[in-house]
């Protein structure tokens, strides 16, 4: 276990690799095809992130987030969004019990180790804004008292582009703490097909549960070596300038792009871009980060955190269009 500041040994990334490699195999037994969305789990486990998804029902989300609960021996909780859900209902509340005349506080079920949050834009505004302490300060408060959360914690939220009928959008300080969006794909025919023969053959149950093939000490193992991997100051200016680029794009995106930007990343974004750059590395099997690792991550930390004008949909421009420009027009260190 690494108890200095240094650069990780290759004996701690060989180390690390094998913990990585045995959550990757637990997907492979579960989840057909959606190797990104493997992948941003992953990252927003080792960088200790939370995830945003977005798509279609049906994409294997929750199953991927329970199979990585299950897989780290973490305790797992879903919460389905709806617009009745209070925020008692997930950080705890208080009950009285009458045998021993008091107050005894019951948590909810955000004290877990990997919390699903289905369709989080079906809750109120009231409702997601008590998950902005859970998720940013790793604690809640019930009555007063102050309740740590578990450790490892990670919140993935799912969002569905197409129903947005009764939904309540997240506000930008929620999406903002969010290391990630991922945009979840269809599956192609033959991932499919893959999928059909094995719920066919029966390999597939999802009342069975996922075997532990790691600890949650390994866990924060892996973790700890993730913040010591090295990321040279040039690449953390290379982040820094992707983001800037967004706040004032009129200075380097073409006009056509500039136009339709009202808001760009805050510094939540750079820091982003550091914690899952690390992370991207780890999985990698490296201990430094390369300039490849920000731009493939690029999309997944900046598209939830641009707000663009009404044009843009008319104009066809979406958070990629911009995203893209913006990797084209900083120099690559």
């Amino acid at each position: 276990m690494i108890t200095t500041q240094t650069q990780p040994d290759q004996r701690e990334l060989d180390s690390v690799r094998g913990i990585v490699d045995a959550i990757s195999g637990a997907f492979t037994a579960k989840i057909v095809g959606q190797r990104d969305l493997r992948e941003s789990l992953l990252i927003g486990l080792l960088a200790g992130g939370h995830i945003l998804l977005e798509s279609v029902p049906g994409l294997a989300k929750t199953t991927a987030a329970k199979v990585l609960a299950e897989s780290i021996h973490g305790r797992f909780q879903r919460i389905q969004c709806t617009p009745d859900l209070l925020p008692s209902d997930i950080i705890g509340t208080q009950i009285y019990d009458s045998a021993t005349n008091s107050f005894v506080t019951q948590l909810g079920p955000v004290h877990a180790n990997i919390v699903l949050l289905d369709e989080i834009n079906r809750s109120s505004a009231k409702t997601q804004s008590a998950m902005l302490e859970a998720m940013e300060e790793r604690q809640t408060t019930i009555a007063g008292q102050v309740h740590p959360l578990e450790d490892p914690f990670m919140v993935v939220a799912t969002q569905n582009p197409v129903d947005q009928e009764g939904t309540y959008p997240l506000s930008e300080a929620q999406t903002d703490r969010f290391l990630l969006k991922e945009i979840v794909r269809y599956p192609s025919p033959q991932e499919e097909v893959e999928v059909m023969s094995r719920i066919d053959a029966g390999i597939y149950d999802p009342r069975r549960p996922t075997a532990p093939v790691v600890s949650l000490d390994d866990v924060l193992r892996v973790q700890q070596v993730v913040r010591h991997v090295h990321m040279d100051r040039a690449l953390m200016l290379y982040a820094s300038q992707l983001v800037d680029v967004t706040r004032h794009p009129e200075r380097a995106l073409p006009k056509q792009i500039a136009r339709l930007v009202e808001y760009g990343a805050s510094p939540r974004a750079t820091i982003a871009f550091c914690k899952a750059a690390r992370a991207q590395a780890v999985l990698s099997g490296r201990a430094h980060v390369l300039p490849e690792d920000i731009a493939k991550l690029a999309h997944r930390v900046l598209r939830h955190r641009l707000i663009l004008g009404f044009e843009a949909a008319s104009a066809d421009i979406t958070a990629e269009v911009v995203v893209d420009a913006a990797l084209r027009a900083v120099r690559v260190p």
